[in-house]
């Protein structure tokens, strides 16, 4: 018990400096009130194919989803790309993360990504919120927003949120509030939850670059797995 503890404070801590790394990046462009300044056409990038006949699939996140160090092609969205084409399944991944995103950052992003139809969207925000401090109940409304805009625009669009979790210093009652956010988003909206999207990478040193925070491709490919159990029953139109 002790062990399996340790490992997930570890994995926790570095996760906690990974993604306040990223925080701190995005400060230089924006104050903590406005967040991070995202320009209103950032890159959204497709990956595998794109027949007339395929559904998008938008991955929606901060560096983790981005594939921070690596190629475009190592990063989870294709690699389940790459699973999607070898099961000859229709659907297109399109990578919209950016390091050092928030949920306003998303909130502000979301109206100009979903220009292109999304029939599936993998919610990966909220963890640069929670290392900055900010309350709880802002990064669920962001959040909500962001789910209430994708329905309003594509009501049969399905929506899987990816839950996270934070290190023990930002205090018992923030890490419990802030855990159980996403699963409350999950239950009201009645979407699909990944419960934490770094489960088996985050502290292990084989599996993070050189900087000890950032997935390796071989962590991305634990993150895909991650990922993939819940989004496989979601393709099913």
């Amino acid at each position: 018990m002790k062990t399996s503890f340790r490992k997930r404070y570890l994995a926790l801590f570095f996760l906690s400096v990974s993604l306040l790394a990223d925080c701190k990046k995005s400060e230089k462009q924006a104050t903590e009130t406005t967040g991070p300044t995202i320009e209103t056409e950032a890159p959204v990038r497709p990956s595998g194919s794109q027949n007339q006949t395929s559904k998008n699939i938008l991955f929606l996140g901060n560096s983790i989803t981005a594939g921070f160090g690596l190629e475009l092609s190592q990063a989870f969205p294709a690699l389940i790309q790459k699973r999607m084409d070898s099961l000859k399944l229709p659907f297109k991944s399109i990578n919209a993360g950016v390091s050092g995103e928030t949920s306003a950052g998303g909130l502000r992003r979301i109206d100009w990504l979903l220009k292109d139809t999304v029939h599936v969207m993998v919610l990966e925000l909220g963890a640069n919120d929670g290392l900055r401090g900010m309350p709880v109940a802002d990064t669920r409304k962001n959040l909500q927003a962001i789910i209430d805009r994708t329905r309003e625009k594509y009501p049969a669009a399905k929506i899987i949120l990816a839950g996270m979790q934070l290190p023990p210093n930002m205090g018992q009652k923030y890490t419990t509030d802030f855990k159980n956010m996403y699963i409350e988003l999950a239950q009201k909206n009645n979407i699909a939850l990944i419960p934490f999207i770094l489960e088996g990478v985050g502290g292990v040193p084989r599996l993070n670059l050189a900087d000890g925070i950032h997935p390796t491709a071989e962590g991305h490919r634990i993150l895909a797995d991650n990922v993939w159990k819940v989004l496989r029953p979601q393709l099913d139109f």
